[in-house]
């Protein structure tokens, strides 16, 4: 296996500039950014230096997660500023050890969860009801019945670039207006307020003076038009929305306004920054040129391919978005968008369901006992196959196994269906955007896995580089907060090769492009085996000449039991005569 390691000159052309350069390309200001990172488990308050975006201080807190019924994800809007200020005041508490004060942060970041929706009262600024998590599916029917009205689930996808889905905000709005009367009340009395995470969080932050999105967290929305960005008035209206009910939108980094909330540490500190975590995490791994992808590897992964000034539409089923929009008048980067929905829970299952594992951490000691996966291969379709197949009747299967066949090679196997599924999705990203993609960046919690690293760059073909950031969606946020006209901590140039602030280690291919294409020909056969495997019941031949035969028995029955009851009646007449 290839160590991981810096390569200045390796065939992936990443720029890694000196310290002398790296000096140039920066203004030379000294203050501190702060970023509020707030995830679908987890929220965190982080502090940077500036120009060097070195993490000095942090506080981070789990999230609970709400799930009343089956598919159903909300979380306490409440809890999610509560959580925010905590972690705010307990990372400023660290900056005095390190010769700082909260005085030094000059402005502040917010990357956020997508997609995720909230309501609330613009009156008295409480929730009308908690916040409906990205992955919830109780929109299921809200999407059938729009989809219905327009005839296609991608109608829209030209407006938007995004299908008709449970994932995005619209629906899960338009669910909360049929369904829950405190805010059907409050749409009607006209103070009701929607939005995103980030529009919740500011909104608190900022005493209710600022009701405000950026275009990356919009473009997730299903309302928001990719080529004038602005609320869509046709959008608006299929989905019954009024547009004074949403925030205005604006680019991901300027000059906001200042905190004022006394609940919070930060009072008196400038917004300058705001993306959606994904976009967060491709701008902090660098990727700001047209073909450069990115790969967050967690219970899922989240690929994006910057696709420069154009937006890119999928006819195999990937999401177009705004990567980001560095100022008002910048121009606005789009991304082609694919994920998938089971990696890292793949081991988890070993190790929680079949018990395979006895820790899902252990992964790359169980895998790298065995030289290979034993041509065994693992499609993890428990929920059903996502992009590029979309097949929702697909189940998970393990084939190829042997009697010499050991947990070992499943848990490789598990390991190796990651790095296929998202080869599915670099293909369709190499066809679509017309661009070379001649590497891959990586960050998230299971990039850890060296194992993983380097089967990635095995089986892509292609050098994969991973930050030592391991998660770059807040430092993301940091520049973007950071270089914001007004603010000026940092001068972020991408058209010069020395703009670096991250460093990699590198895993390089060391399979030929014939073992490539046979192992991933195997693992094609493999997802072909796993569809069509949910089949809804049709009545049989046989069953429906039983319920033939029952029902045509039902004149002579009533007839028997009619006769009965008249005889019954004639004897029981008699006796009384």
């Amino acid at each position: 296996m290839t160590e991981g390691k810096n390569v200045p000159n390796s065939s992936a052309d990443v720029p890694f500039r000196s310290k002398e350069l790296r000096k140039q390309s920066l203004i030379q200001h000294t203050g501190l950014v702060g970023v509020i990172d707030e995830g679908t488990k987890t929220i965190g308050f982080s502090i940077y230096t500036t120009p060097d975006f070195k993490e000095i201080a942090a506080h981070r807190v789990e999230l609970g997660v709400i799930s009343s019924q089956d598919g159903w994800y909300e979380q306490d809007p409440l809890e999610m500023m509560a959580s925010i200020n905590k972690c705010a005041e307990e990372a400023i508490k660290q900056l005095p050890e390190l010769g700082f004060s909260s005085s030094d942060i000059i402005t502040v970041g917010i990357t956020n969860q997508r997609e995720t929706t909230i309501v609330w009262d613009a009156v008295t600024g409480k929730p009308l009801y908690n916040a409906i998590v990205w992955k919830d599916i109780r929109t299921s029917s809200t999407v059938e019945q729009i989809v219905a009205k327009v005839q296609d689930p991608n109608y829209f996808k030209r407006r938007t670039g995004l299908p008709i889905s449970t994932y995005f905000s619209a629906l899960k709005i338009r669910w909360l207006k049929d369904n829950v009367p405190e805010v059907r009340q409050a749409c009607r009395e006209k103070r009701c307020k929607a939005g995103t995470v980030d529009s919740w969080i500011i909104w608190n932050l900022t005493n209710g003076a600022l009701h405000i999105t950026d275009v990356t967290n919009a473009s997730r929305t299903l309302l928001m038009n990719l080529e004038t960005q602005n609320w869509d008035p046709v959008l608006l209206k299929t989905f019954a929305i009024r547009e004074e009910m949403l925030p205005s939108i604006h680019s991901c980094s300027e000059v906001f306004g200042k905190i004022t909330s006394e609940r919070s540490a930060l009072r008196g500190i400038t917004l300058s920054g705001i993306l959606g975590n994904q976009q967060a995490s491709l701008l902090g791994q660098m990727c700001v040129k047209p073909g450069q992808t990115k790969n967050t590897y967690r219970s899922g992964c989240f690929l994006l391919c910057n696709t420069g000034d154009k937006p890119v539409f999928s006819s195999h089923g990937l999401l177009t978005t705004v990567a980001y929009k560095l100022g008002p008048q910048a121009p606005t980067i789009y991304a082609l968008e694919g994920s998938v929905s089971v990696a890292g829970h793949a081991l988890s299952w070993l190790q929680q369901k079949v018990r395979l594992l006895p820790d899902s951490r252990d992964a790359e000691k169980y895998a790298e006992a065995v030289p290979t996966a034993g041509d065994v291969y693992f499609v993890p379709a428990f929920t059903g196959l996502y992009a590029p197949y979309w097949r929702q009747n697909a189940r998970g299967i393990i084939i190829g196994l042997t009697q010499f066949t050991r947990k070992n090679h499943i848990v490789r196997a598990a390991l190796e269906s990651i790095c296929f599924q998202t080869r599915d999705i670099l293909e369709c990203m190499h066809q679509e955007c017309g661009y070379d993609i001649n590497k891959l960046h990586a960050d998230g919690k299971l990039t850890t896995n060296n194992l993983l690293m380097q089967l990635q760059a095995d089986t892509a073909g292609l050098p994969l580089f991973r930050s030592q950031l391991m998660d770059s969606t807040a430092f993301g946020a940091a520049m973007c907060a950071a270089q914001a006209e007004g603010i000026d901590l940092c001068k972020f140039e991408p058209e010069k090769r020395y703009y670096e602030n991250v460093h990699y280690d590198t895993f390089l291919p060391t399979t030929t492009e014939q073992e490539r294409e046979e192992r991933y020909g195997k693992w094609k056969r493999a997802v072909e085996r796993s569809l069509g495997w949910v089949i809804k019941q049709k009545k049989t031949r046989t069953h429906t000449e039983e319920n033939y035969r029952m029902l045509s028995s039902l004149p002579a029955s009533i007839f028997l039991i009619s006769t009965f009851a008249m005889l019954v009646h004639s004897l029981s007449a008699t006796v009384k005569s």
